[in-house]
């Protein structure tokens, strides 16, 4: 069973019907009840991921389901819950994850995880951007283990894009 917050897949971003054919780091996904989304499409002239050397750089990923932000607009400590915010960092990272495959054909292409900057919309006052970011790190450290440990800047901002709740960038090690 999937909770609320679960994202749909279509097509290439779905794991696999047969999960022997997924890679290690997608049957851990699908052990804990996870899926990729769909990949949304840029809002600007940027690209969403850029593969320079050994490195792929992601453009900032917001909490988007299916498209929409669904209840992940607001600040934390006014609309949004610390619980919230986490579950709103999760789903950066499965965006990010998505991203990841699509450029590299599999995640567990990933041979490290170097850096997430996160920037949580926060009321003034509101301290805990690091925590909020554990929902982005804890996910990343399940799925790849001490690959999936990196450094990490978490700021407070006053506004996101689409009033988000929560923007991440990623920077990773591929193989």
């Amino acid at each position: 069973m999937m909770d609320s917050f679960s994202q749909k897949p279509v097509g290439a971003q779905a794991l696999g019907s047969d999960p022997k054919k997924a890679d290690p780091i997608e049957k851990i996904l699908l052990e804990r009840l996870l899926k990729l989304p769909i990949l949304a499409r840029p809002v600007g002239n940027y690209r969403p991921a850029l593969k320079a050397g050994k490195q792929l750089y992601l453009s900032g990923q917001l909490p988007l389901i299916d498209n929409s932000l669904r209840n992940f607009t607001g600040r934390l400590g006014r609309e949004i819950s610390l619980e919230a915010g986490q579950k709103a960092a999760q789903i950066c990272t499965l965006n990010a994850l998505a991203w990841v495959k699509q450029e590299l054909g599999g995640l567990d292409k990933v041979k490290q995880v170097i850096k997430l900057t996160g920037y949580v919309s926060g009321m003034p006052g509101f301290k805990d951007q690091a925590k909020v970011l554990n929902g982005a790190s804890e996910l990343l450290v399940a799925l790849y283990g001490e690959a999936g440990r990196h450094t990490r800047s978490a700021v407070g901002v006053t506004d996101l894009p689409l009033g988000a709740c929560v923007e991440i960038e990623y920077l990773f090690e591929v193989k």
